[in-house]
């Protein structure tokens, strides 16, 4: 397996030689907002005490779903993130390269790499969609309209588990500004609550933009 970090440009190396390599640009899921748009839409969010994860699971938000053939939405992710991406028949990522802006790291295996949802799931149960019907669940889950779905070194998806912006941001700082824009983008499509502190986090991450 080959790990390539590009922040700054550091080599792992398993039982491969690799030449420099340039790093492909960072991912850009559609519909991010400018700075004032998320201020704006920030301020119109509701805000209100996060709910309780009581009866949450992911099966009640079905995913990866099938997009077209025989892509589900986790290898769209994956063929619009990455670059040079090849893919089989079964449309499974086989090659490619893809950047984590989360980190700065750039992983040569599919495998290396996590689709985020970056309002978590149990996120969004927690402010409003434990409301919601499966359907528009689901909807949720595969959002490929809006900045909901990002691929990212899976370790740091992972440690980000299902935390909001008040206990969790990118390590990579320089990201934080577009980060609480997908995150307002986010909420605001979907008409999902925020509490005081992740507000206030928001706030202060759009207030360095």
């Amino acid at each position: 397996m080959l790990r390539i970090s590009t922040a700054p440009l550091t080599l792992f190396l398993t039982g491969a030689l690799v030449l420099g390599v340039a790093a492909p640009a960072a991912a850009t899921p559609p519909d991010i907002p400018g700075t004032a748009t998320a201020q704006a839409e920030l301020a119109g969010l509701t805000v209100a005490a996060e709910g309780s994860t009581a009866g949450y699971s992911r099966d009640l938000f079905p995913h990866w779903t099938t997009v077209s053939g025989t892509c589900n939405t986790r290898e769209t992710v994956l063929k619009r993130d990455g670059t040079s991406v090849v893919t089989d028949a079964s449309c499974a990522a086989t090659s490619g390269r893809w950047y984590s802006p989360y980190d700065g790291a750039t992983w040569s295996a599919a495998s290396d790499v996590d689709i985020d949802h970056v309002v978590p799931l149990a996120e969004a149960w927690r402010s409003g969609a434990s409301s919601w019907t499966t359907a528009r669940r689901q909807s949720f889950a595969n959002d490929l309209a809006g900045p909901q779905l990002i691929a990212v070194t899976d370790d740091v998806n992972q440690a980000k588990g299902d935390q909001d912006p008040a206990r969790w941001q990118p390590p990579l700082t320089s990201y934080r500004c577009t980060y609480a824009k997908m995150w307002v983008h986010t909420k605001h499509r979907w008409g999902l609550k925020v509490d005081s502190a992740e507000k206030s986090a928001l706030q202060s991450m759009l207030g360095r933009c």
